[in-house]
């Protein structure tokens, strides 16, 4: 029979603190000079209890960044780390600013017990933080007459790149933005914000706008489906 803390919290208090360890993904992956956040679920028990944030694979060598009674990092200029408390939504938030490759590794949402008899409960999670390329959708949708955005997210050091939206297959479809020049016709837009995000707009849409697309940064170059839909208006006036 196995124990678990999540059908019937009360069971915590009856049950060692290795049995109800605080819950939270196992994985995440970010783009470098992106920012994350991290909810920490805990136990009803654990509401008034410091949260803390730690970085490192094992407890003894674990270092503190971020602690609910402390919520922001030594460095409040640069807010590389806070940490937040919900007692309300049993959580506590925890935000990394402006992530490096350095900063990928073993991180814990821990709940300081306070009791040197009793060990604190935590729960791994592993942040990899990658140089390169994402979309927000791989498939968006629109209908025709309308207009569409795609966000296309590149890493620090693919800022100084030109940025391009083709259509597979077709490599003369390609719109090109510079570093610090615009694209706009009548029918595609791209625009850089700066801060490694450009948005693509595509305008009056038609039936064959529909297919797929690549978001190209560089060397890199993810796809993007693109599906039209026929025209509600048009379909009842028909």
């Amino acid at each position: 029979m196995s124990l678990s803390c999540e059908p019937r919290p009360s069971t915590c208090r009856l049950l060692p603190a290795v049995f109800c360890m605080v819950t939270t993904n196992k994985q995440r992956t970010v783009l470098e000079g992106r920012s994350i956040t991290v909810p920490c679920h805990y136990e009803p028990q654990y509401a008034s209890y410091v949260k803390y944030w730690c970085w490192g694979r094992t407890r003894v060598w674990c270092t503190t960044l971020a602690r609910t009674d402390n919520p922001h990092s030594d460095d409040p200029a640069e807010a590389k780390v806070s940490i937040s408390d919900s007692p309300g939504h049993l959580a506590s938030i925890v935000t990394m600013n402006n992530l490096t490759e350095a900063d990928t590794g073993w991180y814990s949402c821990s709940v300081e017990v306070g009791d040197g008899w009793t060990p604190d409960v935590f729960k791994f999670i592993y942040i990899n933080v990658v140089h390169g390329l994402s979309v927000a959708e791989n498939k968006v949708f629109g209908e025709v007459g309308e207009e569409v955005s795609i966000k296309c997210y590149y890493s620090e050091r693919l800022r100084g790149n030109k940025k391009k939206w083709c259509r597979m297959g077709d490599w003369s479809s390609c719109r090109t933005a510079g570093p610090e020049e615009n694209f706009k016709d009548a029918l595609v837009s791209i625009c850089d914000d700066g801060n490694r995000m450009f948005t693509v707009t595509l305008r009056n849409l038609q039936l064959s706008d529909a297919g797929w697309y690549w978001c190209i940064v560089g060397q890199m170059q993810l796809g993007v489906e693109v599906q039209v839909t026929p025209s509600l208006r048009t379909s009842l006036s028909a």
